[in-house]
């Protein structure tokens, strides 16, 4: 396996002892295969032990290790460091959210704005004794934007969130897309009250960011168009 050398440039900050977020460089060799993971992995295991970030599965399903490379929200244990030309890499924390040390970032208010929308089945019926059964087409409709993995990726690219803190953000929003439009689901109306404010579905100003930045391809911004529809539709 072929070796290459490289440059990077990661944001560090200590709330304990540092002032400000300063730029740290490091030079190292690495596999011409590497993830960003990888390279972070190197640095902290064999170079400096004091860089704190997240990392889980290492499988692109947990979310942990989303982050910004070269001005792009990525994943960091799905992409190669060959997504970016050259041998410079500039790594920093998901933009809009507070720092808590280094490249780990605070994700309460993320969280905390999850929750607020209930994702969960709300129900007015009986529970079945096995399942409820669903049409292969009703649970199309809500596929893709099951598949979230909670990264906050794309709510970190958001230009509404950076402007205003207290919108729900594209995350949020997508979550309340998957059980508004789950067919099984009986909190519709419940939700759509929540989402239907001025930090709400009509703080999306289809910007496409969302869309460029999820690790996951989810076609965001057309299922939170098709939101404002809905809140539309049931506001008549």
């Amino acid at each position: 396996m072929a070796k290459e050398n490289i440059i990077v440039k990661i944001l560090r900050y200590n709330p304990e002892k540092d002032k400000k977020p300063f730029w740290k460089k490091y030079d190292l060799e690495v596999d011409d295969d590497s993830t960003i993971l990888d390279i972070l992995n190197e640095i902290h295991w064999n170079i400096d032990g004091t860089l704190a970030y997240r990392r889980s599965c290492r499988s692109s399903i947990c979310g942990s290790c989303a982050m910004k490379v070269n001005g792009q929200n990525v994943l960091a244990c799905k992409t190669p460091m060959h997504k970016f030309k050259g041998n410079k890499l500039k790594i920093e924390p998901l933009p809009g959210f507070s720092i808590l040390k280094d490249l780990v970032v605070d994700m309460d208010g993320f969280f905390e704005k999850m929750k607020r929308i209930k994702p969960y089945l709300i129900l007015d019926k009986p529970i079945p004794d096995k399942e409820f059964i669903q049409k292969p087409d009703e649970f199309e409709c809500i596929r893709e934007s099951a598949i979230c993995i909670l990264c906050g990726a794309c709510t970190s690219s958001c230009p509404s969130l950076w402007a205003n803190e207290d919108y729900l953000g594209p995350a949020a929003l997508l979550k309340a897309y998957r059980f508004i439009f789950d067919t099984r689901d009986d909190g519709k109306d419940e939700r759509i009250d929540i989402i239907n404010d001025k930090n709400g579905i009509w703080r999306c100003h289809t910007i496409f960011n969302c869309m460029e930045a999820c690790p996951k391809d989810i076609k965001i911004t057309e299922y939170l168009s098709r939101l404002k529809v809905k809140v539309l539709e049931n506001s008549i």
